[in-house]
């Protein structure tokens, strides 16, 4: 289960001309919308492997869900490929190849972005002044749990050049001892003079990883992009973080421990459930189940619901659609936050960007 990715890049393959194939359009669109202002690196190397036909054929020998660019990528950076042209990217697959498959199918992409805090922070904010007591949340699709910490992290959130920035830090931390997420909002982004009081936090995903463990610490660092230092810089921050109080994870699909794990949360507290790039890996009867848990949930226990996924959710590979109200290409590989089945935000992939509705 992934906790994270583009909108496309983690998820599915874009539409494209007749003339290319399926992992072709899905690298092309990588490499030109997902990619370009994030990574120039990614954006040149996803664009070549788009018209290189030998390796896309190798590609095509994985399972469908393990093609996905940014795993393919992520892989190659594990075992350590540099910034460099595609000339020489390609030379380094062609001398690691049965390392890079041996990595791609059995890793997934688990980038755990502690900057999507950021989005979910206005949110998580109301939800907790409206019920007047603190939270439990749980994560679907944890990774390694460090988006289940937004009441230990700072915050800066600005609404643009000349605009007042909003600051919020957690109670007694030292500076420096937690990662501080920039975020740029636009519209009337509900903003917390506070941060909310978490009081139980948990996790599931089909393979939880460890902050203690140093080899799936360096796969979180391969999931980062390539010249985005300021998102491994607060990567480190939020794994000291959580190694020095790890969550809770449990292991296994969504629709089976979700129901087990929201009985352990604390019955005094407003439990949140919340996932960000997740649904994209289930099928339409998988996800159908979901929403009829959540909504049990809601109705037992008055959970809240907060859903932040990108392209994926709303044009699925079988058809089915969970938003069709909104405009597909509104998004251009952004998110969609959803509070309870309702869109109330669109954010960046990242947590840079807030845009309330």
């Amino acid at each position: 289960m992934s906790s994270g990715g583009t909108a496309r890049g983690d998820a599915g393959p874009a539409e494209s001309g007749p003339a290319e194939s399926g992992t072709a359009a899905w690298y092309r669109h990588f490499g030109t919308v997902d990619a370009p202002g994030n990574s120039e690196c990614y954006a040149e190397w996803s664009v070549g492997i788009a018209e290189d036909p030998e390796l896309l054929r190798r590609i095509d020998e994985w399972p469908h869900n393990k093609r996905q660019p940014l795993l393919m990528l992520a892989a190659a950076r594990f075992l350590g490929a540099p910034i460099s042209p595609y000339r020489d990217f390609r030379a380094f697959l062609d001398a690691h190849w049965a390392d890079v498959s041996r990595t791609v199918l059995s890793r997934a992409t688990q980038t755990n972005e502690a900057g999507r805090c950021a989005t979910l922070l206005p949110s998580l904010a109301q939800i907790a002044a409206a019920g007047g007591r603190p939270l439990a949340l749980i994560e679907v699709g944890a990774s390694a749990g460090l988006t289940l910490f937004p009441d230990r992290y700072g915050y800066e959130f600005s609404a643009g050049a000349g605009a007042q920035v909003i600051r919020l830090a957690p109670d007694s931390a030292a500076p420096g001892s937690y990662p501080v997420l920039g975020c740029a909002v636009t519209g009337p982004v509900p903003l917390p003079a506070e941060l909310p009081q978490v009081v139980w936090r948990a996790g599931i995903d089909l393979n939880p990883l460890d902050v203690r463990n140093p080899d799936d610490v360096a796969w979180l660092e391969a999931l980062i992009w390539p010249e985005q230092d300021f998102r491994r810089e607060r990567l480190r921050l939020a794994i000291s973080l959580a190694q020095a109080d790890p969550p809770l994870l449990v292991a296994g699909d969504l629709n089976d421990q979700l129901v087990g794990l929201a009985a352990k949360a604390p019955p005094d507290a407003t439990l949140v459930v919340f996932h960000s790039a997740v649904m994209a890996y289930l099928d339409a009867e998988a996800r159908d189940r979901f929403r009829g848990t959540m909504a049990r949930l809601a109705a037992e226990r008055g959970c809240h619901w907060l859903s932040n996924e990108g392209h994926m959710v709303i044009l699925q590979a079988d058809g089915s659609s969970v938003v069709p109200e909104m405009d597909d290409g509104r998004l251009r590989g952004r998110f969609l936050l959803l509070h309870n089945g309702r869109p109330v935000a669109i954010t960046g992939p990242h947590g840079q960007s807030l845009e309330w509705l």
